[in-house]
């Protein structure tokens, strides 16, 4: 078991900790252990899912209260995805997590917190939801940013997160990478290509918040690359001002569920915390998801609200790159190809 001074220093690493209280009256209990007492569950995601959350999670506590008769309580933690997955691997004591890419779960896995085959255990092999990459311009776009192509010109500035610790950086990495191979390129031609357009990015925020305060509070770079969803908020915030774009050609971002098997075993969470996953899937929290930007995987919500998203001609995946497997090892693993183009342009 962690001791307290690891747990306390892995809460400040994992970033923003919010307590959600159970609807109805006073707990009964405070331990996970008394079945008729009240549970405690902590959900552990990344940094642009909150808005979401907060209106997810004291729904479903609500439904979980109606069907069992038993108080929930449900704390939220929030971080860049990889800041997150350390935390969980370093003990910050996550009984489901919803990380940006299914990477970060095999990390996960490797660690022996989360079963070999969760995957399978949830619809859709447990992607909750889907996104893609979108470029954010300055008012009225004067550097004329329209495509991939365009991030490579002269005196461009991009913004995005750094992959070390975002999994948005990731995708918006991957959707670099495959612009290039997905159209034609070679492997030595995305190198190149992608290089290029890290020598004109001047700083790596931690997460895809970050990267989006950077852009559109603080005023730097001429383009940001963050996740559509992050475009969407901004855009309903009134912080973006001018549309945004959604290249043609894309990666489709999938964002995953998984309980962590070791930790609810050890706290008797099981029950609510497999209840919580799976109803991440219902049509509500679906369309929760889709009002806060991200494309939901419910085909009957997807079917109601796909004409609020920008048309994407061509997909491709995580999967036309050899699987989350390979690309943690040769694109972001120790001395891979991220590493290798970092050292390059800085």
């Amino acid at each position: 078991m962690t001791n307290a001074p690891q747990h306390l220093s892995a809460l400040l690493a994992a970033g923003s900790l919010v307590l959600l209280p159970a609807c109805g009256g006073p707990p009964q209990s405070s331990g996970n252990g008394d079945p008729d007492g009240q549970k405690q569950l902590l959900l552990v995601s990344y940094a642009v899912t909150k808005g979401a959350y907060d209106r997810i999670v004291p729904k479903f506590i609500s439904e979980w209260k109606a069907k069992t008769g038993q108080e929930l309580e449900i704390k939220t933690s929030y971080g860049g995805s990889g800041t997150q997955t350390r935390a969980v691997i370093d003990g910050l004591d996550a009984d489901v997590v919803t990380l940006a890419l299914s990477a970060d779960v095999l990390k996960l896995e490797e660690s022996g917190l989360v079963d070999a085959g969760w995957e399978k255990e949830l619809p859709n092999n447990s992607i909750i939801t889907n996104s893609t990459v979108a470029f954010l311009t300055r008012p009225g776009n004067p550097k004329q940013i329209t495509s991939w192509a365009d991030l490579i010109k002269p005196g461009i500035t991009v913004v995005t997160a750094n992959p070390k610790t975002s999994g948005g950086a990731r995708w918006n990495f991957l959707g670099l990478w495959g612009s290039v191979t997905q159209t034609g390129g070679n492997q030595q031609q995305a190198e190149a290509y992608v290089s290029s357009v890290y020598k004109n990015v001047d700083n790596l925020p931690k997460d895809a918040r970050e990267a989006s305060d950077v852009f559109l509070k603080k005023d730097q770079g001429d383009v940001l690359l963050n996740y559509e969803n992050e475009a969407i908020l901004a855009t309903r915030t009134g912080d973006l001002k001018d549309p945004f774009l959604v290249p043609e050609v894309n990666i489709r971002i999938e964002g995953p569920v998984a309980v962590v098997d070791k930790n609810v075993e050890r706290k008797g969470t099981r029950k609510a915390a497999e209840a919580l996953a799976k109803y991440l899937f219902s049509e509500e929290a679906q369309a929760i998801f889709a009002e806060e930007g991200f494309r939901p995987t419910n085909p009957t919500i997807w079917s109601q609200v796909k004409d609020r998203f920008a048309p994407v001609k061509q997909y491709f995946t995580v999967q036309d790159f050899g699987g989350w497997g390979l690309v943690n090892k040769e694109f972001f693993g120790k001395d891979g190809l991220w590493d290798r183009l970092f050292a390059k342009t800085r």
